[in-house]
């Protein structure tokens, strides 16, 4: 966040913003700082205690929020919100797809098939269902912004990281077909891999590692609004902040 005395920019004044994965880690940190600088958030996640302290954060600084506890793998909860969406702004300035789950990291072989299903249900299919719904919304918006939370272990081969570094992988071919098809269009549609972050999702998986050795989610924040701005150009890329 700016430091004490700064003016916050508004550079999302009056935009509608629509973030999953709100109610913890880099999800809750980047629909506190949409609201900050002026974005009526619409904060999606299952958690309601992490909603609603994401609230209290956003109206104590004096920022609106619209929470909405959804299972985003139940299709039908996802297209009613596009509908409500539809009726009420009749566009989407911003989406941002920040949920996603680990998943256990066992051996490809030994995954129980259920578990492989419901990390590949949150990562990929959500997300798709989410474009599909929300698609119009971002085309009438006239500088809709698309970004989406990917990972770079997808790249690594990493022994036992396998459904969760297919799912990313999955992702990333999901949404760059997207921006191609979307290419000329004022939508803008990207990718983003934050690296290593103090987040739940990676205290599971590195059980033994000290948070305080890694950003935190605020700090991430950072890099994601320039890339929802309505200045931002760049198209069908996967933006890297390694670690």
């Amino acid at each position: 966040m700016p430091a004490a005395g700064r003016a916050v920019p508004r550079r999302f004044e009056g935009r509608i913003a629509v973030v999953t994965g709100a109610s913890r880690g880099i999800g809750f940190a980047v629909a506190r700082r949409l609201a900050a600088e002026g974005a009526h958030v619409y904060a999606l996640a299952q958690t309601v205690g992490g909603l609603e302290e994401l609230d209290d954060a956003i109206q104590a600084a004096g920022g609106r929020a619209t929470l909405v506890p959804i299972d985003l793998t139940k299709a039908e909860g996802i297209d009613t919100l596009g509908g409500a969406l539809a009726e009420r702004h009749g566009r989407l300035d911003v989406l941002v797809g920040a949920a996603g789950m680990l998943g256990r990291l066992t051996p490809v072989a030994h995954m129980p098939p259920e578990e492989f299903a419901a990390v590949f249900a949150l990562n990929v299919t959500a997300n798709a269902r989410l474009i599909r719904s929300f698609d119009p919304l971002l085309r009438a918006a006239p500088a809709g912004r698309a970004l989406f939370v990917t990972d770079s272990t997808e790249l690594t081969g990493a022994a036992y990281w396998g459904p969760y570094a297919a799912s990313k992988r999955a992702l990333e071919a999901l949404v760059l077909a997207y921006a191609a098809e979307v290419r000329r269009t004022a939508l803008r549609v990207n990718l983003i891999d934050p690296g290593a972050v103090a987040t739940r999702l990676r205290e599971q998986a590195f059980p033994g590692e000290n948070p305080a050795d890694l950003p935190a989610p605020a700090a991430v924040a950072d890099h994601f609004l320039p890339l929802l701005a309505a200045d931002y150009a760049e198209h069908g890329t996967v933006v890297r902040l390694g670690g």
